[in-house]
This record gives C-alpha cells, sequence and structure tokens, in this order.
C-alpha cells in the first residue's frame, strides 16, 4: 500500500498514530502543531485521507480522527522503518543519539522492504532504538510497556531509564551530559509540590529537573 502513497501523508499518518498514544482521538489543532502547519491544511488533508481507497482514517468533524487499522498498518511501516534507522546510524555509523533523528526523518520514507529487511537482521532484530523506543517487529506488531513517567515518581523510589520521548538535539545532549540514558539508574530525593520538580540521585551526582523534562522521561520502577 505505502507504494501509493506520498511522503507527507506518511508523515501525518505518523504523527496521528504517535498523538493517539497519549490521548484517544487526535485534534485538527494537535495535529497542526505538531506538524508546522496551518488547521485549514491539516483539515483537507484528513478528509482526503478519510476518503481514500481503503480509508486510512476516520474523521469527524469537531470530533478528532483515529487511524482505520489500514492507516496504522502504514503508520507502523514507517515508525519501523525509522527507528531501524536510527539505530543503524547509532551503531553502524558513529552517530550520536541526537543526531539521528533528523537522519532518519530523511530516509525512512525511501528504503525497500528489503533493505529494511536486512537493517534489521544486521542489528539481531533488535527491539528499541536509541532512545529506548520500542521498534514495531516484522508483522507490524508493537508491544505495549509497563513504563512510567519520571514525573509520577516521588522521595524514595528507585527507578531504570528506559525511554526519552523526545527528539530535540539540544535536550538530548543535556541529559546525556547528567547520565540520563537508557539504562542509568536513579533514586528520587526530593520533589517540589510548587513547581513539581525533581532533585533525582544520578550516579555520583544530584540533578534537579523539572516537569517538561521528567514527563518525557519514562521508567521502569524495580
Amino acid at each position: 500500500m505505502r507504494e501509493n502513497l506520498t511522503q507527507a501523508i506518511e508523515d501525518y499518518l505518523k504523527t496521528i498514530y504517535d498523538i493517539t498514544l497519549s490521548d484517544e482521538r487526535a485534534s485538527t489543532n494537535r495535529i497542526a502543531e505538531r506538524m508546522g502547519v496551518k488547521p485549514a491544511s491539516v483539515t483537507g488533508m484528513l478528509k482526503r485521507l478519510a476518503t481514500n481507497d481503503p480509508p486510512l482514517l476516520d474523521y469527524h468533524k469537531h470530533h478528532g480522527v483515529e487511524l482505520t487499522p489500514d492507516g496504522e498498518r502504514v503508520a507502523l511501516e514507517v515508525i519501523r522503518h525509522h527507528r531501524l534507522l536510527e539505530l543503524f546510524l547509532h551503531e553502524r555509523l558513529g552517530y550520536t543519539w541526537d543526531e539521528v533523528h533528523a537522519e532518519a526523518d530523511r530516509l525512512e520514507h525511501v528504503i525497500s522492504e528489503d533493505l529494511e529487511e536486512r537493517i534489521a537482521r544486521a542489528l539481531g532484530n533488535p527491539a528499541h532504538d536509541p532512545h529506548g523506543d520500542p521498534i514495531p517487529n516484522r508483522d507490524l506488531y508493537l508491544p505495549s510497556d509497563r513504563l512510567v513517567p519520571l514525573s509520577d515518581l516521588r522521595p524514595g523510589q528507585q527507578a531504570i531509564v528506559q525511554r526519552v520521548r523526545n527528539d530535540d538535539p539540544a535536550l538530548l545532549r543535556h541529559l546525556e551530559s547528567l547520565g540520563i540514558m537508557p539504562q542509568a539508574r536513579l533514586s528520587v530525593l526530593d520533589y517540589s509540590g510548587f513547581d513539581g520538580n525533581l532533585s533525582l540521585q544520578v550516579n555520583d551526582t544530584v540533578q534537579v529537573l523539572g516537569p517538561n523534562v521528567t514527563q518525557q522521561i519514562f521508567v521502569e520502577v524495580p
């Protein structure tokens, strides 16, 4: 199906899938904000995708959208390409974790299914990308996890970082400088109810992070 779709359509489907992970339906304004386009442009594309053959999403004015099974399959295929490429760039070509997103964005739409499979085999059919995001398997199945945002933790709790859901290179470099990356262990020392800041023990240092950051770091609590 993907060979008949444009890069723009694939980007829309991937964005909608990502939004609906946390919200039941994706609103026009939320999609526009995430993609950096005008709401009117989003509305036009949503109508087009809803009337595609087969329909790629379910759209009702003022009620947001959700992907159809066909639309979700396309989104997961693009996500699989993207995350495999990120890991390949990181492990085999020496890109740092803050550099891989932009490169994978450019390549995810153009690699063939054969190249995708060869990359997966070369990497040992990995389950996660450099940021800890899960990689859909060959059948485009994406298992759910039991991770919680770091922002939910309180003093006395310990956790292992599993995932950072942000592609801002500056933030990723900052977190790396603090030692906060997948598999890092940390302890919560203090919580400020006034501003939501967490004081964290990371290795031998104490770091303070605000909720705008801790909400994007997902951890496993032993």
